[in-house]
């Protein structure tokens, strides 16, 4: 084996990691030796040295040592054994609820103890529940632990001194196999250790390093672990554009006339910024490599339009166009907005998604097939396997966070058979700061519409209290005497879409009872699609003058009557979110209101998090506040299928790391390419397919 690279082993070759073993570890992720090498604690206990029983404080974990000089079973409430230790400078009690009659024969008077948990604060004094124990068995027992005592996240059947052993046997197998991949001036430029220096510190470290640093992110060996696991994040994206641009696709060219045509008969004109985006796209569709380009723009900054521009210079060139939304509700608004655009063009436009009738699916997808289609619109049906098209040039993926990353590639490889690949568009009304869009989307070029059409009046958000709910209701009652509508959102009570629904429908019950002459509506989750549609429908139609919902309105309504809503319980979701919800409103020329009716007391963050929204209506400032208040996760939506999952770093945490990641991959590509596949290999393995979206 001493050829082998013993850090891609299997670990059932390590001694005691059995089959049983082996399978409840590749729960954690662990598969090879070299996974359990980077399988980090969560936290550590320290075992170096031995604290005085006078000197314990509740609430620490300490090791202390002892001898038993009273030990009793008490029957009263619930069973527990006690023993009294005590070491000439105090005495401290040990609970343990659940025992066996060998630790009773263990547990006896003049047994000399070292016990290691948190120490409380009992009734009749201090004392420690369930320690970790042994029995010291002469003056020469060694009782101290020479390093800091990792502990390591867990899974059911799998205990701590378990993988201690494990990952004991991996790191001295693999350390001295393990290739730094990171250059020396690098580690040197940002006072990182190397890579061995870094493992062993985190792994086993010794009493020169802070516990402190070790556990809030600051140790120097965990920063270089978690940058370079950004790193190879970031060039995995990297690589993959690169690739894509070896790949074939159309050249879109198209005439003034039509050029002219299309945007003399939009009902508005283009701000700046759209048609600084548009030049972009235009540039990107005259290669001949696919372009992969991501729209971020506000709500109700015009991304739609900009889509249909791109979908003209598709269509003029003789290709299909697809156009897959999230919800049949935001696929339904673009089929009547691209049915307008294209109103005075010979385009034919199907919709499909999964509740199309058996003839008119057959119709679509005949249509598609046959090239007599231009333009398809739909939901998730649209990448299904029996959608064929005649010649797919162009997609564009509404709100594409809300994809799995294999739906996204099932549609570009619609157009792979002919060997050319569709140019991609992907749009989303959640801006992503730079360093973060830097690291998700480093596959994509990252265009910003930035301006908001003429006439368009910010939401006037205001934050009200709880107890003011009455009032609010009473406010609306005036709203709809007026002809307007109104949005009122019941936000999660806790991850459970049942109780959010039920919520809802109280809501729902008690409006209606309050405001008998309001036409009240509801829409929630559990609502079969069916259902939903028709719900909204009759809200754009005003037969509904108030519409109770869950955040499942958060995108693709637009109703621009409706100019005021409340979210109930504000503070239980993130900036970004809420903004979200909040565009919904401010569609028409009419002033609008957000009212944010927040439950007492509010938190000092949740204070700052709602006037940060109430100050502010401008995406990108709510999307840099969000990360610096609450982290990436929400951002980029990281319970999403495919999306990037870490090892070690933690973006709440390193998001100051992504600072230098861009430039250092420059430095890799350049300098040291040999080291990109290995870095990439090592952090993500198998998994770097997805990057290909």
């Amino acid at each position: 084996m001493s050829g082998q690279d013993l850090s891609q082993q299997p670990v059932e070759t390590l001694a005691g990691v059995g089959r049983q073993t082996a399978a409840r570890l590749e729960k954690l992720g662990i598969r090879t030796v070299s996974d359990l090498v980077f399988h980090l604690p969560l936290r550590y206990e320290d075992r170096t040295k031995v604290h005085p029983i006078r000197t314990l404080q509740p609430a620490k974990a300490v090791l202390v040592t002892g001898v038993i000089d009273w030990a009793e079973v008490l029957p009263r409430g619930r069973k527990s054994l006690i023993v009294r230790i005590s070491d000439g400078t105090g005495h401290i009690s040990l609970r343990f609820f659940h025992f066996t009659a060998r630790q009773q024969q263990q547990l006896i008077v003049g047994t000399r103890l070292s016990c290691f948990a948190e120490v409380r604060q009992s009734y009749a004094g201090l004392e420690m529940v369930h320690p970790d124990y042994a029995i010291i068995a002469g003056d020469a027992a060694i009782i101290t632990e020479p390093h800091l005592t990792p502990v390591y996240p867990l899974t059911e059947g799998v205990h701590q001194a378990v993988l201690r052993k494990a990952i004991k046997q991996a790191l001295s197998l693999c350390i001295p196999q393990l290739t730094d991949w990171l250059p020396a001036s690098l580690l040197r430029q940002y006072h990182y250790p190397n890579l061995t220096e870094a493992l062993m510190t985190l792994h086993a470290p010794d009493e020169t390093v802070a516990m402190t640093a070790l556990q809030n992110g600051e140790s120097p060996a965990l920063k270089r672990l978690a940058f370079e696991e950004l790193l190879a994040h970031h060039l995995s994206l990297r690589l993959s554009k690169d690739r894509s641009r070896s790949w074939q696709a159309p050249v879109f060219s198209i005439d003034d006339p039509t050029r002219q045509h299309f945007l003399k008969n939009l009902p508005f004109d283009l701000t700046c910024a759209q048609q600084r985006v548009i030049a972009e796209i235009s540039h990107d569709c005259r290669q001949r490599h696919p372009m992969l380009r991501l729209i971020q723009g506000d709500v109700g900054s015009g991304k739609t339009v900009v889509s249909a521009y791109t979908a003209l210079l598709a269509l003029a060139s003789g290709y299909q166009v697809a156009v897959m939304a999230p919800t049949e509700l935001l696929a339904e608004q673009h089929l009547r907005n691209f049915t307008g655009w294209f109103d005075s063009f010979q385009t034919r436009i199907v919709y499909l998604t999964g509740h199309l009738k058996a003839s008119a699916r057959k119709a679509a997808l005949e249509a598609l097939e046959q090239g007599s289609a231009g333009i398809a619109i739909g939901t998730h049906a649209l990448f299904q396997e029996n959608v064929n098209f005649h010649k797919l040039g162009l997609i564009i993926i509404d709100e594409q966070h809300r994809f799995g990353v294999h739906q996204r590639m099932a549609l570009r490889d619609k157009g792979a058979e002919t060997g050319i690949r569709p140019h991609q568009l992907v749009m989303t009304a959640t801006p992503i700061p730079r360093t973060l869009a830097m690291l998700q989307y480093s596959d994509l070029d990252i265009s910003v519409i930035d301006e908001l059409p003429p006439g368009r009046k910010p939401t006037v958000t205001t934050v009200i209290p709880a107890q003011r709910r009455v009032e609010v209701m009473a406010r609306i009652q005036h709203w709809t005497e007026q002809g307007k509508q109104a949005y009122w959102v019941c936000t999660l009570i806790e991850e459970s879409e049942v109780l959010q629904c039920e919520a809802a429908e109280k809501t729902a019950r008690q409006l209606t009872q309050a405001l008998p002459d309001t036409r009240v509506a509801l829409v929630h989750g559990r609502m079969k699609s069916a259902e939903k549609e028709a719900v909204m429908q009759a809200f754009k139609q005003h037969e509904i003058d108030l519409l109770v919902a869950t955040t499942v309105i958060e995108v693709g309504v637009d109703v621009p009557n409706a100019s005021l809503m409340i979210i109930e319980n504000p503070e239980r979701l993130g900036l970004s979110q809420l903004h979200q919800l909040r565009g919904r409103v401010g569609r028409g020329s009419d002033e609008s209101f957000c009212l944010l009716l927040y439950q007492s007391p509010l938190s000092q963050t949740a204070r700052h998090r709602l006037a940060v929204l109430k100050d502010s209506n401008d995406g990108f400032v709510i999307a840099e506040k969000d990360l610096e208040l609450r982290g990436p996760g929400e951002l980029l939506g990281t319970r999403q299928t495919g999306q990037m999952h870490f090892k070690i770093a933690d973006l709440a945490r390193d998001t100051a790391l992504l600072d230098n990641v861009e430039s250092v991959a420059d430095n890799l590509i350049q300098h040291s390419p040999q080291a990109l596949q290995p870095l990439i290999q090592r952090w993500l393995g198998e998994t770097t397919h997805y990057a290909e979206v």
